[in-house]
């Protein structure tokens, strides 16, 4: 049994030695002492474009280095309990418990050391849309929406919802929550796109194959310092009452609060806070990421005409396939990854996915169209 772990474990060590290789800590440690001098100049401070870049640095560094600390101290209690089982300590369990955590660990990390965006540390606003096809899509949408709420919580990310609008018969006909977290939105940046799932429908009396799509956007929560210029005669402000399944949390005053942005067209609303002050302070907090996200897709479109990281949503911009009839399978188009167990993939698992398209990224391999004519 030992030997069996052994072997196991080669590989992982490996990792492990190449991801300590890669942090490189003396170097991380350079780059912060020279981000903490500049952070000691008063004068930073009266900039927010200056200072605000710095934190964010000083931050990924900082959790950069207690990730490679982490790494390390869990390698070694590993190589420790090898030592002790050669001395004839049973170590086993430990061993068999340990070595899952730390390629877990290890793969996780691997995916933040390919983030170095500037939004990329920043928490993820993420709006799910069923497709054209009633019932059939708006459950798929609901489903998608509990994957990503299931991956938060597998992160331990904070994950809240900002806005539900139930389906007619069931799921979900949009939207949209928070997950926040260190690295939110760099590690769902690819998540943005079209999703479509095969299967024998629920809904359907004859048992018949439906495919079913329903659309991802991903945007980063955009701190309240980094300013967004938004002017009050731009904005139209409603008032509704918000309600859910059952009679829960239905409130008896219009408490929920919907914003538009005029000259965009960009909505955004909160109905979670039973406070109008507070749903509607939310609201603007989702703009002011709705606008930077606007904003930067106008300067990324007049040097490119199709972004790598987000495609245009529309039904021919498939990114994922999600099958579970007549076959099961979850296969990313983009980066060709597929996995068998697909009921984990929905339970929250989208390791495998993340990073393959961060490393797709990396190596500027996306595809700028998809085939998914296999499916």
């Amino acid at each position: 049994m030992l030997s069996d772990l052994e072997y196991q474990y080669s590989p992982v060590r490996d990792k492990v030695r190449e991801l300590r290789e890669y942090l490189d800590s003396s170097r991380l440690r350079r780059e912060l002492a020279i981000v903490e001098e500049k952070i000691a100049d008063p004068t930073v401070w009266a900039d927010a474009a200056r200072s605000q870049p710095l934190m964010r640095d000083r931050k990924r560094l900082e959790t950069l280095l207690a990730d490679d600390a982490e790494l390390a101290r869990r390698s070694d209690d590993i190589e420790a309990y090898f030592e002790l089982a050669k001395e004839g300590e049973d170590t086993e369990p430990d061993l068999v418990r340990e070595i899952p955590a730390l390629v877990e660990y290890a793969d996780q990390l691997e995916s933040k050391t390919m983030l170095s965006g500037e939004t990329d540390l920043l928490n993820a606003i993420v709006t799910v849309h069923p497709g054209a096809g009633g019932t059939e899509s708006q459950d798929w949408a609901e489903m998608l929406m509990r994957m990503y709420i299931r991956w938060g919580e597998r992160q331990r990310f904070k994950v809240e919802i900002n806005e539900i609008q139930d389906g007619d018969e069931a799921g979900i006909k949009s939207a949209t929550f928070t997950i926040s977290g260190e690295f939110a939105f760099g590690l769902l940046s690819g998540e943005t796109g079209v999703h479509r799932l095969v299967r024998i429908s629920p809904f359907d009396s004859a048992k018949r194959r439906h495919t079913s799509f329903a659309s991802v956007f991903v945007s980063p929560e955009i701190d309240d310092t980094i300013v967004i210029d938004i002017k009050v005669e731009d904005l139209r402000i409603d008032t509704y009452r918000s309600g859910g399944k059952g009679g829960q949390h239905v409130n008896t005053t219009d408490s929920a609060v919907r914003i538009t942005h005029l000259p965009t067209g960009l909505v955004t609303g909160c109905q979670n806070e039973r406070s109008q002050h507070k749903n509607k302070e939310r609201a603007m907090k989702m703009m002011r990421s709705k606008l930077y996200e606007y904003e930067l897709d106008k300067k990324k479109a007049a040097t490119r005409k199709i972004e790598d990281s987000k495609l245009e949503i529309g039904f021919g911009s498939q990114i994922r396939s999600y099958v579970l009839q007549p076959y099961r399978m979850a296969k990313d188009l983009r980066t060709r990854v597929e996995v068998g167990d697909v009921d984990k993939v929905l339970d929250g698992d989208l390791e495998p996915f993340i990073r393959g398209f961060l490393r797709m990224r990396r190596e500027g391999n996306l595809p700028a169209t998809l085939d998914d004519s296999e499916d």
